[in-house]
């Protein structure tokens, strides 16, 4: 049972491909990078989305899709990469979506109809669960839950089709009904029991330190040709992925044979809850701006192994 966290990074582009959009903070033409990175360290999943949209569908998407464990227990996200219908289909998908909020209003207490609550917690309470219109719906939200598991649809298009003009559908009002309660039970958790607290707060942390490293490896503009299609965006985001995860795994060979002589000199073993703190995301020592040479014809055969055999057999077919 593992954290994962999941955020958005913005990559400049041009003004005249499609996908761009406004990045609010720096006011540039930008495509977003959504990636999940595990409880220790390292790029799990990538794809690029579009801002200024909720990032609830590409964050389930994630989890659902990457193959790096098997054993996902909470999903760590911002204010964006949520809403009720999304907890509520993360639940049914085995696991749990776990959102920092930002505005007050998302962090009152959903409560089903007539649910007695203490004198302490009523102002903070919303009696306005109804089971009922959960129990109705809910074999269609297994339908739904089912269908962005196997790949019959994503689950962004799955949020796309049940986002908030999808209101006042039944299977839509029951799902955003059981995300509320399903939130009211994270909240319960978040604010009393610190240790969960602590580490939400830390995978999200070391989520915003490797987008510094994904900064340090890109800088400047994803050219035109590159980011008018989705293939070669997908392309680009799993580039800079597989970069950024060569650095973390070249900085923590270097750390463990640190720690290693470290241990050799004093004779105490460090402590594993000490090094987990320790992020492998420095790039002092590393040169970033070098020009890398990949002899792809030496390994054309393992790359694209049909290929060379459809090509070798047509060759045999000539010679006779």
């Amino acid at each position: 049972m593992e954290w994962v966290s999941s955020l958005a990074r913005k990559t400049q582009t041009t003004r005249s491909v499609w996908q761009a959009r406004a990045d609010p903070r720096r006011r540039t033409a930008s495509i977003g990078i959504y990636s999940h990175k595990k409880d220790g360290w390292g790029i799990i999943h990538d794809q690029p989305i579009l801002l200024k949209e909720r990032q609830a569908g590409a964050a389930i998407e994630g989890a659902v899709r990457q193959s790096a464990t098997q054993d996902v227990a909470q999903l760590a996200v911002d204010t964006h990469g949520y809403t009720d219908f999304a907890i509520a289909a993360a639940k049914l998908l085995r696991f749990d979506l776990c959102p920092v909020l930002e505005h007050m209003r998302d962090r009152h207490l959903h409560v089903p109809i007539g649910h007695m609550v203490p004198e302490e917690v009523t102002f903070a309470t919303v009696g306005d669960i109804d089971m009922e219109k959960i129990e109705s719906v809910y074999d269609e939200l297994l339908r739904v839950a089912a269908s962005i598991h196997t790949g019959r649809c994503t689950a962004v298009q799955a949020l796309q089709r049940f986002g908030a003009a999808a209101r006042g559908q039944d299977v839509y009002d029951g799902g955003v009904q059981l995300g509320r309660l399903l939130r009211s039970l994270f909240l319960i958790d978040y604010f009393t029991n610190p240790v969960f607290r602590r580490e939400l707060r830390h995978a999200l942390n070391r989520g915003e330190a490797v987008h510094v490293l994904y900064r340090a490896v890109h800088t400047g503009k994803v050219p035109t040709e590159l980011a008018k299609r989705q293939e070669s965006m997908a392309a680009v985001s799993s580039s800079l992925s597989l970069l950024t995860n060569a650095l973390m795994a070249w900085n923590t060979m270097h750390m463990q044979a640190a720690v290693e002589r470290i241990e050799s000199v004093t004779g105490e073993k460090l402590l594993p809850d000490d090094l987990r703190r320790i992020a492998p995301t420095n790039t002092e020592g590393i040169n970033l701006r070098g020009t890398f040479d990949f002899p792809l014809a030496e390994y054309v055969a393992r790359i694209l192994p049909s290929i060379v055999a459809a090509v070798t057999s047509v060759r045999k077919a000539a010679n006779g």
